[in-house]
């Protein structure tokens, strides 16, 4: 069953892609839209695979992956919710350029992308979706600036600060590896921050409680992701 156009023009509007667009463009988009459903560790799509479909995230966690020589999988990056991901199947390439597994169960909006590439010859939504893309470019470049920034240690208690606030203690609800892939690290390179940030006695973390000294919130200060 369709979404009802309410319920995918709210949820559209959430994801900073497509959040300003113009009124009839969100329409347009949600009419377009069909919503899914993923079980935990189910594959959405698998990389090189012809790229059928786009996907906004509404809920869960997504992880994509890409093999390497090896044989291993490596991280790419975990999908937020309300973000969209896959796009690049709509510009770049024919094919899945990563693997897309459901870390939890997922919701999700699909658009076929024969679809979206219908609604990008209609000349006002055209226009609109270029302005979002252009958007985007930007908030890459500044992640790029981000990383050069900011050492590891910074971006960890930056992502911390982002997900749940300066506080003393949180209780973390996502996997340390995904946590690791936000912050441009590998799941070792992280263990062996957390290592250091707690015989450094920066940080405490026992089991999901992590404690973050005020000593090591002021050395990150006002500082923005």
């Amino acid at each position: 069953m369709p979404p009802t156009p309410h319920r995918a023009i709210r949820t559209i509007s959430q994801c900073e892609l497509f959040r300003d667009l113009s009124p009839s463009s969100l329409r347009r988009l949600a009419e377009a839209a069909r919503p899914v459903e993923f079980r935990r560790r189910q594959r959405l799509f698998a990389e090189g695979t012809p790229g059928r479909s786009v996907f906004l995230l509404e809920r869960g966690s997504v992880q994509l992956t890409k093999a390497a020589s090896d044989g291993s999988d490596v991280v790419v990056r975990t999908v937020r919710t309300m973000e969209m991901f896959a796009e690049v199947i709509l510009f770049e390439s024919d094919s899945y350029p990563a693997t897309a597994t459901a870390l939890s169960p997922v919701q999700a909006l699909a658009f076929d992308r024969r679809d979206f590439l219908r609604l990008l010859d209609e000349h006002d939504f055209r226009n609109d979706f270029m302005r979002m893309i252009m958007q985007r470019l930007r908030y890459l470049a500044g992640r790029v600036r981000y990383m050069a920034a900011f050492d590891l240690e910074q971006r960890f208690l930056l992502f911390v600060r982002e997900q749940y606030g300066e506080l003393p203690s949180v209780t973390v609800t996502i996997p340390k590896k995904n946590i690791a892939a936000a912050i441009g690290a590998t799941p070792e390179t992280f263990s062996r921050l957390i290592r250091r940030m707690t015989e450094a006695r920066a940080i405490s973390w026992k089991g999901r409680v992590l404690s973050v000294s005020s000593a090591a919130w002021r050395n990150i200060g006002d500082a923005e992701p």
